[in-house]
C-alpha cells in the first residue's frame, strides 16, 4: 500500500477508479437510471472536483505563496519560480477551464430556459418571484466567468514573464509579477461571493 501511495499518478487514477465506480452505483440505483439526470450529476461532480482543484490552488497562491515569498531567502526563490509554480500554475489554469465548462454543462443540461434565466439574472422571463432565485445564481455564474477570463487573459500571461517562462527585461518582469498578484487578489475577492452563489442556489431552490 505504501508503495503505491507513493506514486502520485498510480493514486489519482485509482481514486479515479474509485470514483467511476461509485458514479456507477448512483447509476444503477437512481430512479431514472443512466438517464439525463444522471449525466447532469456527472457534469456537476466534474464541476464541483475541478472547482475545489481550481480554487484550492488560487488559496493556496493567496493564502501561502504570495504571503511567503518575501520572507523566502533569495537564493532559495528560484527553486519556487522554476519548479513549484509553472507546475501550480498548469493545475490552476486548466481546472480553471474544466470547471466553467462542466458548470455551463450542467446549467445547460437543465434546459435551455433555465440556462437564459441564469445568464440574464432572472430577466429572460421577466420580473417574478423566481427572478431573485435567478439573480443570485447568476451573479455567481458570472463572477465564475470573470475569474476565468481572469486566469486565462491576465493572470498567466504575465505569471509567464515573471516566470521567466516568456523572457522580458527585468522592469517588465516586476511589473508582470505585480499585474499578476493584483489579478490573483481579484479573484481572491471575488471567489467567496462566488461560492456563496453556488452553495446557497443549490439549498435554497434546487
Amino acid at each position: 500500500m505504501g508503495k503505491l501511495l507513493s506514486n502520485f499518478r498510480t493514486t489519482v487514477l485509482l481514486s479515479l477508479v474509485l470514483a467511476g465506480v461509485m458514479i456507477y452505483a448512483f447509476g444503477s440505483v437512481s430512479p431514472g437510471g443512466f438517464d439525463l439526470i444522471f449525466w447532469q450529476a456527472v457534469l456537476r461532480w466534474t464541476h464541483v472536483g475541478a472547482g475545489i482543484l481550481w480554487i484550492g490552488l488560487l488559496w493556496y497562491f493567496n493564502f501561502v505563496q504570495i504571503r511567503v515569498m518575501p520572507s523566502i531567502p533569495a537564493e532559495l526563490k528560484p527553486a519556487i519560480g522554476k519548479h513549484i509554480a509553472p507546475e501550480a500554475l498548469f493545475w490552476f489554469r486548466w481546472s480553471a477551464l474544466a470547471t466553467v465548462v462542466a458548470g455551463l454543462g450542467v446549467m445547460f443540461s437543465r434546459g435551455h430556459a433555465y440556462a437564459m434565466e441564469v445568464l440574464s439574472f432572472g430577466l429572460a422571463g421577466g420580473l417574478t418571484e423566481d427572478q431573485k432565485g435567478y439573480t443570485l445564481m447568476g451573479i455567481g455564474v458570472w463572477l465564475a466567468i470573470v475569474m476565468f477570463l481572469n486566469v486565462w487573459g491576465i493572470i498567466w500571461p504575465n505569471q509567464k514573464r515573471a516566470l521567466g517562462i516568456v523572457v522580458v527585461d527585468d522592469d517588465a518582469k516586476a511589473k508582470a509579477a505585480r499585474v499578476a498578484m493584483l489579478a490573483s487578489r481579484t479573484n481572491m475577492l471575488l471567489s467567496l461571493p462566488m461560492l456563496t452563489a453556488m452553495a446557497m442556489y443549490q439549498t435554497l431552490f434546487g
